[in-house]
This record gives C-alpha cells, sequence and structure tokens, in this order.
C-alpha cells in the first residue's frame, strides 16, 4: 500500500495530478485545497497518500496535510460515501471549518458543499461529531483564536464566491490580507484580496 509520495508534479488538472516519482508517474486524486497549494509542474512536492483498492480499480489520493487525509478517511467511513464524495466534501470547505460545522452540527453550512444534501449532511454529523476530538484546531490568524462571529470575513469570502473564487481559496485569500492589516474596511480588504488570488 502506497502511503507517501515524494517527487516533482508532472502534471495537475482540477482534483487530479501526477506525480513524477523517479521516472513513475503516479496518478492522485486531490481536493481543490491541495491543487492549489501544490504549485506548477516542476514544482517538488511531497503528499500523504491514501490508496483505496476496488475490484475493477486501484485509486491514490493525495492530501497535503495530515488533517485533511483524517477528514477523508473518517468521510469514506459512513455508509453511501465514497472516496470521489469526501474529496468533493473538501473541496467544498476549508478543513477547519469542516471540522467546527460538524461539531456544531451545522447542517446548513454542509449543505451548501455541492453535492451534498440534507440526509447525507446530517448523516455526517452523526457519524463524526464525537470522532473529531482528537484532530479539531481552532482557526487561527497568527496564532489568535479567530472569533466564531466574524461577519467582514464572511462578506469578503461571500463576495469573492460571487466572483467566481472557489470557497477555501477566497477565505486563504481573505485571512491572508487581515493577517497584514486587521482594521482595513470592506474595499481595500477586498481589493487585497483580489491581488492575493492573482498572485
Amino acid at each position: 500500500m502506497i502511503a507517501f509520495l515524494r517527487g516533482r508534479v508532472l502534471d495537475k488538472h482540477p482534483n487530479r495530478i501526477v506525480i513524477d516519482v523517479n521516472g513513475v508517474g503516479y496518478e492522485l486524486y486531490v481536493p481543490l485545497s491541495t491543487y492549489y497549494d501544490v504549485g506548477e509542474a516542476g514544482t517538488e512536492i511531497a503528499l500523504r497518500v491514501h490508496t483505496h483498492v476496488r475490484e475493477d480499480a486501484l485509486q491514490l489520493y493525495g492530501f497535503l496535510t495530515r488533517l485533511e487525509q483524517q477528514l477523508f478517511e473518517r468521510l469514506i467511513a459512513i455508509s453511501g460515501i465514497g472516496p470521489k464524495l469526501a474529496v468533493a466534501v473538501l473541496s467544498g470547505i476549508d478543513s477547519d471549518e469542516l471540522v467546527a460545522s460538524i461539531q456544531r452540527a451545522d447542517v446548513a453550512r454542509l449543505t451548501r458543499i455541492p453535492g451534498i444534501g440534507k440526509k447525507t449532511a446530517e448523516r455526517i454529523v452523526l457519524e463524526l461529531k464525537d470522532r473529531l476530538a482528537d484532530v479539531a484546531q481552532p482557526a487561527t490568524i497568527d496564532g489568535a483564536e479567530r472569533p466564531r462571529s466574524d461577519h467582514l470575513r464572511d462578506d469578503l469570502v461571500s463576495a469573492l464566491e460571487n466572483l467566481g473564487y472557489h470557497r477555501p481559496l477566497a477565505e486563504r485569500a481573505v485571512d491572508a490580507v487581515r493577517a497584514r492589516d486587521g482594521s482595513a474596511p470592506f474595499e481595500d480588504a477586498l481589493k487585497g484580496a483580489l491581488r492575493e488570488l492573482m498572485r
């Protein structure tokens, strides 16, 4: 079973990358957060790997962080959730926010993830609510816990989503801008987040 790969990015597409490891190309399915962070072709990367074996296929799923891999493996242990849907969940919400949403039993937030209906969201909460204590991490900015209610951040992320940016990417851009200047008004923060996304 393959558990870890280190190599260079040979090719990348949303939800799928190919890594060249000493001349052998490994295709891995990845959440969008990993896709955005691995860099362009030629970049050296190291990924945690979940090997999924079926009767008709052997598929590799790659993750940059231990938290993403843990969440993926707990999601696929739920009846009715396969690897593709688990990747879709991790692509549709930041890992820390997923943990917080499950612990708060925030079914409404989970149903905003593409492909997740109310019944599936309820099943995720039911199955995982009491099983995430070991992976829970407070969402932080520069080591300070983020307030639970942060309306400006929510408004900025929502504005970027309306412009077509994927939520986890929008959240990272907003958090980066606000870490530099937490008192910036909405318009300045939005412009800064757009600059961050265009890098």
